[in-house]
């Protein structure tokens, strides 16, 4: 038989109880399961349940779940309970509360992501961080947010550096002259992930690798080199 630890919500019924044990059942499918019956029918009795449940489930899907689930609660009760969860010490729980914010997308969140979160050891964090900012930062304050995602440039593997690339992306034009000036690093990892980002930022249709591996050819010859390379190449 499948065991399965009580976590019960504060309004206490019985099937709310039910429901509130399934979240936490051995199989997955019965936790998404629970997490949509949640969602599907909002009650503020879950708040707390889902917030729990957050900071420990081990499937995305689930958790993804259990983040929209939280999004059909009010706002006004849902956002203030998250707010805790970004100083815990649990990094899933302060990832999951990073991505529940970015799902409920309230500007009046954005000055509670700081400069800390956005350069969190951990890439999961980190990664969260750098999208739901890019979500919720003002227009007057885009470029700042640029000059600090850049110093981010060329951390972890290949999956981090795609999300940062993404977020400055986003961002729009106002992270060329960031992205120009981390071009010219001393640090080749760092010059080519520039390089790379600012040609997805022109051609979005670039896919990742291949916007690496010129950055990386260009990085190693240097600009004049590889463009006078590329001519040759194009005149063949």
């Amino acid at each position: 038989m499948q065991e399965v630890v009580s976590i019960n919500p504060t309004n206490g019924t019985p099937q709310n109880a039910r429901v509130a044990n399934a979240l936490s059942a051995e199989d997955s499918s019965v936790r998404l399961q629970a997490a949509l019956a949640v969602g599907s029918n909002p009650d503020p009795g879950f708040l707390e349940t889902l917030v729990e449940r957050c900071a420990v489930e081990p499937d995305f899907f689930v958790r993804d779940m259990l983040s929209w689930a939280l999004t059909r609660l009010s706002p006004e009760i849902t956002l203030p309970r998250i707010r805790q969860e970004l100083d815990s010490e649990r990094t899933r729980a302060r990832s999951q509360a990073l991505h529940t914010l970015s799902k409920i997308g309230d500007k009046s969140a954005w000055s509670w992501i700081t400069h800390d979160m956005l350069r969190d050891a951990d890439d999961e964090v980190a990664r969260t961080a750098w999208r739901v900012a890019v979500v919720l930062v003002p227009e007057d304050e885009k470029k700042d947010l640029a000059d600090e995602l850049v110093m981010q440039l060329g951390r972890g593997d290949r999956n981090v550096q795609l999300s940062l690339s993404r977020a400055l992306v986003d961002l729009g034009d106002m992270t060329k002259p960031a992205l120009d000036k981390a071009a010219a690093s001393p640090d080749p990892v760092v010059a080519a992930h520039a390089r790379a980002t600012e040609l997805l930022r022109r051609n979005p249709e670039t896919g990742f690798d291949a916007a690496i591996d010129e950055a990386k050819r260009v990085v190693a010859l240097g600009p004049e080199r590889a463009a006078a390379s590329a001519a040759e190449t194009a005149e063949c």
